[in-house]
């Protein structure tokens, strides 16, 4: 009985280990391999995420440029000295992420757009190593660079939320026809925003927006009881006396867009909230005031000149709104050297200050005043080259009360010839340049951009000033002829699209 037990366990055991072999040689279903698909409903260059009903893009672009002689008007750049660069080289590299999505209330898209770049940093100090002194670089660190958030939103039924161009801008924002940067309209880095574009047809669409003021839309506002010497020198009129954010800024803007060209309008308030007369609360504060800015645009297309032919023109206004017509990749305080043939005078200076906003400890604010305008012209010689002319002006002023306090603080702390009549902190900057583009391939260009800039200081004629020691752009405490200041910059740029 034992056997047969056996037997019959050991023939069960043979057939489940032949089964099983059986099983395994029999095929297998291979599981569906999902193929990345094009997405034709948003252009060229979108594919769909496996998976999924949602489109992606991915772009950007690697940019190198050198800039010959660079026309900068503030700190070692300004100086005109062996601190001075003669050259400054940039590597950039973008990174843009777009995707979209249909839904039943319209189509979800988010964008981002992420930089990393490499730019040749300054050197600050005595220019000497003597007595302690020497030089400090300042600029991208070693091995280090830079990164930056430039764009981060997403579009909904009509709403953006995120960083974005301003919709006070143009479609050029301050480039016209140019790489350099211009005065004149509204622009410069993106910016934080709630924003709702209404779409009428016919490319017409108007915007609503609440937007973040801080830094990149507020100048300085100038407690000029606390300017110094030091400060002046520089184009600092007193004291930087900017408080904390209340309001967002709030924009509005209507944009016809059509194949003749494009018309804009654009409108927007500035909330100036000062912070202390003091070092503490108990000094009290000027109340708040709103400042505003207007812009009006036009772009022609399609010339008779060429086809693809275009001028941009932008006019802008601004009261205590002073970043929409001085874009914030440009400085606020403007201080550049030349030579003098003034006799005792040791050099030239070019001096003047961008603000939103002054006061004086006990007043209130008195808002700045700017006007100008930029414009360019781009005509296409043929598929591969193009050629541009631009220009751009922009005017600061200042209102009498203004004018007096700021001459006040001047004409005691640098002891302006001139006295008090010669003082006029008003001041005008200008920029004309031309650009060619070479394309010998798609999305490959070579540029060359050749501009000329001005600044035109309102101080009376051979007025001189009595200049602290500025041991940061080595320059001595001397006596120094007010007098306005040019320069010529070349940029050259290598840049592929991708």
């Amino acid at each position: 009985m034992r056997a047969i037990k056996q037997v019959v366990l050991t023939s069960a055991a043979g057939f489940i280990a032949l089964s099983g072999a059986q099983a395994a040689d029999l095929p297998v279903k291979a599981k569906a391999i999902e193929y990345v698909k094009v997405c034709s409903p948003y252009g060229a260059g979108f594919y769909y995420i496996p998976g999924t009903d949602t489109c992606v893009r991915l772009g950007g672009y690697l940019r190198f440029d050198t800039t010959l002689v660079p026309s900068n008007v503030t700190g070692v750049g300004g100086a005109s000295n062996r601190l001075s660069n003669y050259y400054t080289m940039r590597a950039r590299e973008a990174l843009d992420i777009d995707t979209r999505t249909a839904t039943e209330y319209g189509v979800v898209r988010t964008f981002f757009e992420g930089l990393l770049q490499w730019t040749t940093g300054s050197y600050s100090g005595t220019g000497t190593g003597l007595s302690g002194g020497g030089t400090t670089y300042s600029g991208d660190g070693v091995a280090g660079g830079y990164l930056q958030v430039y764009l981060a939103f997403i579009q909904f039924a009509g709403f953006t939320f995120g960083q974005t161009q301003s919709q006070f801008n143009t479609p050029w924002t301050e480039y016209p026809a140019n790489n350099f940067e211009l005065p004149g309209s509204g622009g410069g880095d993106a910016v934080n925003q709630f924003t709702y574009t209404a779409d009428f047809g016919q490319g017409i669409t108007a915007s609503f927006s609440a937007q973040d003021q801080v830094v990149r839309y507020t100048t300085n506002i100038w407690n000029v009881s606390g300017a110094t010497p030091a400060g002046l020198a520089t184009g600092a009129y007193g004291a930087n006396d900017i408080g904390g954010s209340r309001s967002p800024d709030l924009v509005a803007m209507l944009r016809i867009d059509q194949a003749w060209g494009l018309f804009q309008a654009s409108v927007a308030a500035h909330d100036n909230h000062a912070a202390y007369y003091g070092a503490t609360e108990v000094t009290g504060h000027p109340a708040d005031k709103w400042g505003w800015a207007g812009q009006l645009a036009l772009s022609i297309k399609n010339l008779p000149t060429g086809p693809g032919d275009t001028i941009n023109l932008t006019g802008v206004y601004t009261n205590g709104a002073s970043r929409y017509g001085f874009n914030s990749y440009m400085p606020t305080t403007f201080a550049r050297y030349g030579s003098s043939g003034v006799a005792g005078s040791y050099q030239s200076l070019a001096v003047g200050g961008l603000s939103d906003s002054v006061f004086v400890t006990g007043a209130g604010q008195e808002l700045t005043t700017t006007f100008g305008f930029n414009g360019g012209y781009t005509h296409n010689w043929d598929p591969h080259w193009n050629s541009s002319i631009y220009g751009a002006w922009a005017a600061v002023r200042y209102n009498s009360t203004a004018k007096g306090y700021i001459c006040g603080a001047f004409v005691a702390g640098l002891a302006l010839s001139s006295g008090v009549a010669g003082c006029n902190p008003d001041f005008n900057f200008a920029v004309v340049g031309t650009r060619t583009i070479w394309t010998p391939v798609k999305n490959l260009a070579f540029t060359a951009e050749l501009a000329y800039t001005m600044l035109d200081q309102k101080y009376a004629s051979a007025s001189t000033v009595t200049l602290p020691l500025q041991p940061g752009i080595a320059k001595p405490g001397a006596a120094y002829e007010l007098k306005d200041q040019g320069a010529v910059s070349v940029l050259l740029r290598a840049q592929r699209n991708w």
